[in-house]
């Protein structure tokens, strides 16, 4: 089959088999790229991520991942919400998820179809190939942009003319010699829309990110206390942070996606922190089962839910963290404080101190009571 031919099935059998975008790149290094890389990770932006650090040229380079490549198939399936993906932020009881963690975890409903497309792609055309979703050092997002699926925003995000900010992405390296797609420019003109909707400041500049200040890095990656600076600006979002997304005006060309494992599930559209922060690990890992908040674990997860309900300003919680300051988990127990001295009286806070304090034996919750004290 001759590379036009394959090219033509290759996008013909990816619409079949549900992805709303197929464009090929070349898997030529990308100096930019490394370059950009190289000083993300000597800043140490890359926090607690320390899988970014390993092996950096293998990431800029398909080639150096895989030497036998010779075209790179970017995929992508639009996850665009039905409703308003800041609906939840207006209601303090509740807690916000991010949209694409509302149903199924997309790597699995991704990789699959990206072994069928690869299978269809061999036994027409030859060749080997290999299939990537977010499961090695591949550099999704600039191979996307290289390929034309969209452009690298100035929330570093991928942004399409089509589907706005709303596309999962996937990869499938192969060996036939495949003709490559144009690039798309980047279309974000003067528009800072992202980078001021951000609650945490996490741009330091147009196209830069600093992960450790970002609310889907602390709610998701970082597996410690979260910075104190930055837990009010969380606000009520419990996994990962749709702002920068949402805010982008080329959402408005965006649709509803129409993969149903990916839509959202009426118990993740705004769940009640009440009933998140009663969550032992068993319950933890019954509701979660499938969804990629399961990863993360119950004692992230309900760290989360706390400091959520430290910023809701609902004394009726009070009860909920009375009982969270005994948790078996030192992370929940700070997390806990923390929002007490949020909500309760300082008469309140200090009788709680008096009877949680002396018992305490870990160094962060006994710094988290004495900086509430303060705080109160």
């Amino acid at each position: 089959m001759k590379p036009a031919a394959a090219a033509a099935h290759l996008r013909r059998r990816a619409a079949e088999l549900g992805f709303d975008s197929c464009r090929i790149a070349a898997p030529q290094s990308s100096p930019e790229q490394a370059e950009r890389l190289a000083t993300f990770l000597a800043a140490g932006r890359h926090g607690t991520m320390d899988w970014l650090a390993e092996e950096p040229e293998r990431r800029a380079d398909p080639r150096a991942l895989w030497p036998e490549v010779r075209a790179v198939v970017m995929l992508g399936v639009n996850y665009g919400p039905a409703a308003d993906a800041w609906a939840a932020l207006a209601r303090p009881e509740c807690g916000v998820v991010s949209v694409y963690a509302r149903n199924r975890d997309y790597h699995d409903v991704i990789k699959g179809r990206l072994k069928m497309l690869g299978q269809s792609l061999a036994a027409r055309a030859g060749g080997s190939f290999k299939v990537f979703v977010d499961t090695a050092p591949v550099m999704e997002k600039p191979l996307a942009a290289r390929a034309g699926l969209g452009w690298q925003g100035k929330h570093t995000n991928l942004v399409s003319r089509d589907f706005g900010s709303w596309l999962f992405l996937g990869a499938l390296f192969t060996t036939l010699e495949l003709p490559p797609d144009a690039p798309e420019s980047d279309h974000c003109g003067r528009c800072r829309a992202c980078l001021d909707a951000c609650p945490t400041d996490a741009f330091p500049a147009p196209y830069q990110i600093d992960p450790r200040r970002c609310v889907s890095y602390l709610t998701i990656e970082h597996k410690g206390p979260i910075d104190r600076a930055l837990r009010r600006g969380i606000g009520n979002r419990i996994y990962g942070c749709d702002d920068c997304l949402a805010a982008c005006p080329w959402n408005k060309f965006a649709e509803a996606g129409r993969e149903t494992k990916l839509a959202a599930r009426d118990d993740l559209a705004a769940p009640a922190l009440a009933d998140l922060a009663e969550l032992d690990d068993a319950a933890f890992r019954a509701r979660f089962s499938g969804s990629p908040i399961k990863r993360i674990g119950r004692d992230r997860f309900v760290r989360n839910v706390l400091i959520a309900i430290g910023n809701s300003g609902d004394a009726g919680f009070l009860p909920i963290l009375a009982r969270r300051l005994g948790d078996g988990s030192a992370l929940v127990r700070g997390a806990a404080v923390w929002a007490l001295a949020r909500l309760a009286t300082p008469d309140a806070f200090d009788a709680a101190r008096a009877r949680h304090l002396a018992a305490e034996n870990d160094a962060n919750v006994r710094d988290e009571w004495r900086l509430g004290a303060d705080d109160i």
